[in-house]
Order: C-alpha cells, then sequence, then structure tokens
C-alpha cells in the first residue's frame, strides 16, 4: 500500500448504545428502536456536533443483513431522513460481513484521495434482535460461504472459530489456551463496564475471569471447544464519523485537537471458498496489518493501543500473533501476563472490543474509529487510558468472515 498523498482526518464521532441482552434497558417481548431509528441517532450525533449536513459532500453507509434481519435493502437513502440537507448528495451502502464498518471507511478515505469529497459522512448499523439466535447464526453464515453452511455447525461461526481453537489446543495446550480467553473475557467486561454505551456496561459477574474459566466447553450444548461466553453476542446499534481532507476539517470549523489523522490503511480480501490454510494462523489479518504498518513506515512497537476484532475470544488470541506481538503459539501468554488490559504494556479493546461493547456487525468497525478518536482526543471518559508521548499512534483491525476481508487503519495524534 502506497502512502497517503492527502492529509485525512476523523472527526465528530458517535455511537448509540450496543443494545441486546445485557442492558437493563434490553427486553425481548417489547417493542424496541429499529433499523431507521439507529441510523437517525448516529446521523443526528454526527452532524450535532458540527452544525448539520449542509457542509457533508458524500455519504457511505455500512451494514451486513439488513435485508435478512430487517427486510430492508437500499441504505443509502436513509441518509436524507437524518438531515434534508442531505437530499441529492451522493451515497452507497457497503458490505463486507462483521467487516463492513472498516470497508466504510476506506471508501470515505478513497472518496478525499480522489478529490470528490472533503468531508464524508461514514455509518455503519446493524439490527440483529429481530430473530431468535438460532436463526440469526443461520443469517450471519452467510459471511462465510454459503455451500459450506450445510455441513456446518448449527452455530456457524461459533463453530468455525471453535474449530480454530480445537487446534490450538492440541499444538499448545487447552488449559493454556483457555487461561487467555477466560483473561480476556474478563479484560473486556472491566472494560464495558467504563463505557455507557457498551452492551456489558451493566455487568455484576463478580469475577468475569474466574466464571469464564470454569464453565466448560460442551458440544451437546454448544460448540465443542468454545463456551457461551467466548463469544461476541447479539447487539443492535449504529456509530458514525466524519472523514474528512485538511481542507474538509477547516470548513467544518473543526480544531485539530479535536480530530486525530490517518496516517495509512490496507483492505485486502482472500478467497471465501477455501478453508484457512492454518488453522492457528489469521494470515489475512497478518497481511493487512503488514502492509497498513509499511505504509506507515511503523512497526507494531510504534502503537501505542488497538482496537482488534474479537468475535470470538480465540480470534482474540490469533490476532494478538498476526499483530506479530506474539509468535506462534505464545499469544495466550501475552494476554495471561496482563499486555492486552487497560493497564498493560499494549492495552487493546479500551471499551470492551465485541464481546464487552457489543457487535452491530456493520457498526463495528466504526465504533472501533469512534474509539481510537475518543482516547486520541482525550474524551473516552473514564474507559480513558494514557497515550505515552513516544507512541502517538493507535490501530484499527476490522476482520468480515473468518479471515476473510480486512481493513487495518493506522491513526496518528493530530498536529
Amino acid at each position: 500500500m502506497s502512502k497517503l498523498r492527502r492529509k485525512i482526518y476523523i472527526t465528530a464521532g458517535y455511537n448509540t448504545i450496543s443494545m441486546g441482552t445485557g442492558r437493563k434497558e434490553f427486553n425481548p417481548k417489547k417493542e424496541r428502536a429499529g433499523l431507521e431509528d439507529y441510523i437517525k441517532e448516529a446521523g443526528m450525533g454526527v452532524l450535532n456536533q458540527v452544525g448539520g449536513g449542509k457542509l457533508i459532500d458524500e455519504c457511505v453507509i455500512s451494514n451486513f443483513m439488513a435485508a435478512r434481519y430487517n427486510r430492508q435493502a437500499n441504505l443509502a437513502a436513509f441518509f436524507p431522513m437524518i438531515d434534508e440537507s442531505l437530499r441529492y448528495k451522493p451515497a452507497i451502502r457497503v458490505e463486507g460481513a462483521c467487516g463492513s464498518g472498516g470497508l466504510a471507511i476506506a471508501t470515505a478515505i478513497k472518496s478525499i484521495l480522489a478529490e470528490t469529497a472533503d468531508v464524508v459522512l461514514a455509518l455503519g448499523v446493524e439490527v440483529q434482535n429481530t430473530v431468535k439466535a438460532v436463526y440469526g447464526a443461520d443469517i450471519l453464515a452467510g459471511a462465510g460461504w454459503s455451500k459450506k453452511r450445510k455441513n456446518g455447525h448449527a452455530h456457524f461461526f461459533p463453530g468455525q472459530f471453535s474449530d480454530r481453537a480445537g487446534v490450538y489446543y492440541q499444538k499448545y495446550g487447552k488449559e493454556y489456551a483457555r487461561k487467555a480467553y477466560s483473561r480476556w473475557f474478563g479484560n473486556m467486561i472491566d472494560n464495558a463496564r467504563l463505557c455507557p454505551t457498551a452492551q456489558e456496561h451493566h455487568n455484576t459477574m463478580a469475577n468475569p475471569a474466574e466464571t469464564h474459566f470454569k464453565a466448560e466447553p460442551n458440544g451437546k450444548f454448544f460448540v465443542d471447544h468454545l463456551n457461551v461466553f467466548d463469544c461476541s453476542k447479539v447487539s443492535d446499534g449504529a456509530s458514525a464519523i466524519l472523514v474528512c481532507s485538511e481542507e474538509g476539517l477547516k470548513k467544518l470549523g473543526v480544531d485539530k485537537k479535536n480530530a486525530v489523522e490517518i496516517i495509512s490503511f490496507a483492505q485486502v480480501a482472500d478467497d471465501i471458498t477455501k478453508d484457512p490454510e492454518n488453522p492457528v494462523e489469521l494470515t489475512t489479518v497478518k497481511t493487512a496489518v503488514h502492509w497498513a504498518l509499511q505504509s506507515a513506515s511503523l512497526t507494531i512497537n510504534d502503537i501505542a493501543t488497538a482496537e482488534i476484532h474479537d468475535c470470538f475470544t480465540a480470534a482474540a488470541v490469533l490476532a494478538v500473533e498476526a499483530l506479530g506481538l506474539a509468535e506462534p503459539g505464545k499469544g495466550a501468554q501475552y494476554i495471561i501476563d496482563g499486555n492486552t488490559a487497560r493497564t498493560g504494556s499494549f492495552p487493546m479493546n479500551t471499551t470492551g472490543g465485541l464481546i464487552g461493547w457489543g457487535h452491530p456487525v456493520g457498526a463495528t468497525g466504526i465504533h472501533m474509529a469512534v474509539t481510537i478518536l475518543e482516547q486520541f482526543t482525550g474524551k473516552a471518559g473514564k474507559a480513558q487510558i494514557t497515550i505515552p508521548a513516544n507512541k502517538p499512534y493507535g490501530m484499527t483491525v476490522n476482520m468480515g468472515g473468518d479471515d476473510r476481508t480486512l481493513t487495518a487503519i493506522v491513526y496518528k495524534k493530530a498536529e
């Protein structure tokens, strides 16, 4: 990936609550907010910070499966509903399964680079609590190759990562791996409790890591090598952010202290029809991260914090290794030693990640960017961590499917 030829920034991020089981307000028997409600809230949450939509040049919305969850397509046409001034402005919908949000930001970046826009509104949304979990598992299976669905687990994607976890157990030890999964789960619940929009914000579990570890995986109940705590939950929510050129920031009247610079990105995909070459390696994550860091002339040791795609605890361990923070088989120990905790040497997913904050699929990649924006502008509230002066860089890694659609973005504190 080549270096960016224009300065690009993110600003004015907004997250709705990630709604689902775990939130006190959630009641599956009562009518809840719909797709258009989340789109409206997230969009207005951004536009209210910059005086409305009149200076927005283009819009991009990311979503995975509204056509099945909500019987709604043509999502780009919802932008004028947010604000009258968005009528007749270019808008597009992008989809890359759980990596859709990252694609939205990449699409916005490309518009800025192409000089067709100076300010792009990127918004991600998913409303998944419209169907029972077992039916939702079938919908989510569309993130993989459909011809594999009939031979896959009833809970298709938990089954995919359960298989990866099983191989990791065989190579490196089950108890060792599960200690890391438990530590990761505990960290994510701790982080989510500090973020008021997180799905697990109200979690009162006395000892999350211990509770996780005691819950032995049971293939008769769920999948063979993971328990339900190992998985991100079903979530409804939306996130939005502005992607701007330097000229765009000036037009909006936004000071750089309220923005974060994007210094590189990598968008890559692999063959969805093939099984992983190595079940204990996320090769597409590794490739995207490598290219993004190379384009930024950085190494992983220059990054202060990262938002990674922990759809499953097993994915978090493999991502640590794919990022180059630990050698193969050593990612579990890296987490056990506390490095990825909010007080560790490389804090990750500081508002809870997919397991703690939630995973409204189409919004996840944008939520990651909003978290980085909040951390690097000092607006993360109780979830705020210290960004070392000698490491003014952050990263997001958004994955679609079983390591198939990837967007890795490197950010820098604006100067």
